[in-house]
């Protein structure tokens, strides 16, 4: 037997982790997400978070899931919470995930749902009259230099007047776990917040991915140079999320 360090296969861990977690009726840590940030930091979560209520939602969340109106894109639906939810009080829902599981888990909870990931979203879309990135989904905006293409190819699916609603999360000053990655990214010329990350399921790996924690001036650059204008920017006074309300 070789004893020497393998790489993760490629796959759908996270999917594999919702569907674990669907199977086991999204019983509290049924299933756990394993996020591996690229210096080493190992996180472990809950994925029951992923099928969460309404009422268990954070105040901002809540306030972005009130806000949309018509036809909605959620990016990044994941296991379908919040499709699910605008489903039962009647939206027209489109989700979207790089996860296949997650995509199949979200049709069977009574959403429509596609494979694909920002910027480049599938073909055949259609219009839409609200782009949804919550569940902290801002951080898909990826970095200052993928935010734009990002935002980009969500304004190519806003009908005239549309909105983008989601929440993010400012990263301070990172505390002791972060704070010298932050300083790395600096000394890179990244922005603070960039994570590069990948979820791990046993042997199993997702590609490396770029996820953004901006910090609301941050976030507010990008945005004044894009097709899109801020309307509101609600901050959590409890915490260091935020919420974003842009239109079209």
């Amino acid at each position: 037997m070789d004893p020497s360090p393998k790489q993760p296969r490629i796959d759908d861990a996270f999917g594999r982790i919702l569907a674990r977690c669907w199977a086991a009726d999204t019983a509290p840590w049924s299933a756990v997400e394993v996020i591996e940030r690229h210096d080493g930091l190992i996180v472990a979560n809950d994925a029951s978070r992923y099928f969460s209520e309404p009422e268990q939602w954070s105040s901002l969340d809540r306030w972005v899931w009130e806000q949309a109106a018509g036809r909605i894109l959620d990016v990044g639906c994941g296991g379908g919470r919040h499709a699910v939810a605008w489903v039962a009080r009647g939206h027209d829902v489109v989700g979207v995930d790089a996860s296949p599981e997650a995509v199949r888990i979200t049709r069977e909870r009574g959403a429509e749902a596609v494979v694909g990931s920002v910027p480049s979203l599938p073909a055949g879309l259609g219009m839409f009259d609200t782009i949804a990135l919550s569940g902290d989904n801002l951080g898909l905006l990826g970095g200052p230099e993928q935010a734009p293409q990002v935002l980009a190819a969500l304004a190519a699916v806003a009908r005239p007047g549309a909105r983008l609603i989601g929440t993010g999360t400012d990263p301070g000053d990172g505390g002791t776990d972060h704070a010298e990655y932050h300083a790395w990214n600096l000394s890179c010329g990244r922005a603070r917040g960039q994570l590069r990350l990948r979820v791990r399921d046993g042997a199993a790996a997702t590609p490396w991915f770029d996820y953004w924690l901006a910090a609301p001036g941050e976030l507010t650059a990008v945005v004044a140079g894009s097709a899109w204008t801020l309307e509101s920017l609600e901050h959590d006074p409890a915490g260091s999320g935020y919420a974003v309300y842009l239109r079209i």
